[in-house]
């Protein structure tokens, strides 16, 4: 079995104390243990404090202000896109469109340069591992342009089938849209090779970073792809707040996503002329507080470093699979702990997710239940639905250990109610 005791320059303990709710207690003298960090992660003090200096000293609307305090705002929320720039490895500034999370990311791609772009008969490339939010938007541009969706398969132990990838890519294939790690299975996709596939073939490459950015170093150049976006509230930071980056040739010739403020250099009562981007795709007032809240939780993981964060979470993964395989009728799905990220999904025989989530969270463990906006996924698993614990920088092999304990109890809950039901 794996041990965590060993010494590392990763100091899980150090970190615990830069972050108020793991103090907090959900019920009477019972700790919090949260491990639902791929829905949505926990603040350290230092970005919630940068949240409420920004609101305290610093907020106005950005931009077009001449006053002060919208020069200092505006300086602080383009002081944040810079931040994301090095944080991914962007050659330009101006790819970095701020936007509310992932999913209006993927909409406004699909939106602006899908509807640009894709024609009748074109075909729209996805994986069976794909969240609902790398799904609906292409199926929406699909039945707008009349494409035609292909489906990329994946093995019974979660990864993709590379070689039906190959097959499935063709002359006609515009889009390949990919998320580079699974919400449900933890599986990581090989974006350089399909990328360069992709590219052979003609296709633009999107990716779904919301489950890799956070977790993992990303330099959007090395992974050679078109478009990826990801969410603030993933990565130690807040709600509201998301990016897409997207090459400057491929950004500058699509239409804008949205209307209004901002976004324009002169209207007319003719017409309109877009500005430049980034600004043609944030219009209206941009989420100002959530981006520099999100320049500070970039600060912090920049601090901690991602490559420490990522081996902290391969060996929590590993630890888990060790320990959970220990629970009879657990079935843990997905690749092995090496191949994959810091995301367990299971189910226990005779037991629905949804009650294992409610009994786990009466012992204070938090984690999700249900298809995790993954419906085609869980089908193609032959479960309706998967408990999925996550793990992040903060989490602890004690709280593996707390997880584990909890199962069992809950699991003997219901052996007991079923050997009651029988022998009545």
């Amino acid at each position: 079995m794996v041990s965590l005791s060993e010494k590392t320059s990763f100091d899980v303990e150090a970190l615990r104390k830069d972050f108020p709710i793991l103090a907090t207690q959900p019920h009477d003298g019972v700790p919090l243990v949260y491990l639902d960090n791929a829905a949505s992660t926990q603040r350290p003090r230092q970005v919630i404090d940068k949240i409420v200096e920004t609101y305290e000293k610093h907020y106005a609307n950005v931009h077009r202000g001449i006053h002060w305090l919208s020069e200092s705002s505006t300086d602080l929320y383009e002081e944040a896109r810079r931040k994301v720039q090095a944080f991914i490895a962007a050659p330009r500034l101006e790819e970095v469109v701020f936007t509310r999370g992932t999913t209006e990311g993927l909409n406004l791609v699909a939106r602006s340069w899908g509807d640009a772009n894709v024609s009748a008969g074109d075909e729209i490339l996805l994986t069976e591992l794909e969240h609902h939010s790398n799904i609906v938007p292409w199926q929406q541009l699909a039945e707008r342009r009349g494409a035609v969706i292909r489906w990329v398969p994946i093995s019974d132990d979660g990864r993709l089938e590379i070689d039906a990838f190959d097959a499935l890519l063709n002359e006609r294939t515009k889009i390949v849209s990919v998320a580079a790690v699974s919400n449900v299975l933890g599986t990581r996709c090989p974006v350089e090779a399909i990328a360069r596939r992709a590219h052979d073939a003609g296709a633009v490459v999107v990716v779904d970073a919301a489950q890799s950015v956070p977790h993992e170093p990303t330099d959007v150049q090395k992974l050679g792809v078109d478009f990826l976006a990801f969410s603030g509230h993933k990565m130690l930071g807040p709600s509201g707040v998301g990016v897409v980056w997207g090459r400057a040739e491929l950004l500058d010739a699509m239409p804008p996503f949205m209307g209004g403020g901002s976004m324009i250099r002169r209207v007319t009562k003719d017409g309109f002329e877009p500005a430049d981007i980034p600004t043609k795709f944030e219009a209206g007032t941009p989420p100002i507080v959530p981006a520099i809240g999100l320049g500070a939780a970039i600060d912090y993981l920049q601090q901690v470093g991602l490559a420490g964060v990522h081996e902290h979470e391969q060996r929590l993964t590993q630890y888990a699979h060790e320990r959970m395989s220990e629970i009879e009728g657990l079935h843990i799905y997905g690749p092995a702990p090496q191949l994959k990220a810091g995301i367990v999904s299971f189910t226990i025989d005779g037991v629905h997710a949804h009650d294992i989530a409610q009994l786990l969270d009466r012992d204070g463990v938090a984690v999700r239940a249900g298809h995790h906006c993954a419906m085609p996924l869980h089908e193609r698993l032959g479960a309706t639905a998967t408990t999925r614990a996550s793990f992040y920088l903060y989490n602890t092999s004690a709280e593996v250990d707390a997880l584990v304990d909890s199962l069992g109890r809950a699991k003997s809950m219901f052996s007991g109610r079923h050997r009651r039901r029988r022998s009545g």
